[in-house]
């Protein structure tokens, strides 16, 4: 598949083996696997970094395969999940980052596209997400509004 925005093919990255049922040399039940996903989240861990987490210290292959469920819908029978989905949130401090620089940098207008770009992906995302009833269906991204989620 090429790119959306630039021209060009990506690059082709390994696959995860397709596997239905848990592995054998797994020593965690699915309890344990919950447990510590929740207490790698109290920590300040996201999403992606207790499956990271997980997968090299304890020997974790897949959080789902083990629980049936994914980290986050783990974290949402506890109660402690964030509003806002990680990859909108990672994307909204990037825009933030790129705001900042361009008030300092005004005529950096390789910059101003990359923050039309990432702002198109987060307005892409939003839409997803209302649709899916991740994100209420009024809510709307502004800039003023990103960084103060970002900050509180």
């Amino acid at each position: 598949m090429a790119r959306i925005y630039a021209r060009k093919r990506g690059k082709s990255g390994s696959k995860r083996p397709l596997r239905k049922t848990t592995p054998e040399w797994i020593d965690l039940r699915a309890k344990e696997v919950a447990k510590k996903v929740v207490e790698l989240y109290e920590r300040g861990y996201s999403t992606s970094e207790i499956g990271i987490t997980l997968r090299d210290s304890h020997g974790v292959p897949s959080v789902a395969l083990i629980t049936g469920k994914k980290i986050t819908e783990i974290l949402k029978e506890k109660g402690i999940a964030r509003e806002i989905p990680e990859d909108l949130q990672n994307l909204m401090r990037k825009a933030l980052k790129i705001r900042k620089h361009l008030e300092a940098n005004k005529k950096d207008n390789h910059t101003k596209r990359a923050l039309q770009l990432t702002e198109s992906k987060i307005r892409r995302l939003v839409k997803y997400y209302r649709r899916e009833k991740v994100l209420p269906e009024e809510w709307r991204y502004k800039p003023e509004i990103a960084e103060f989620v970002m900050r509180g």
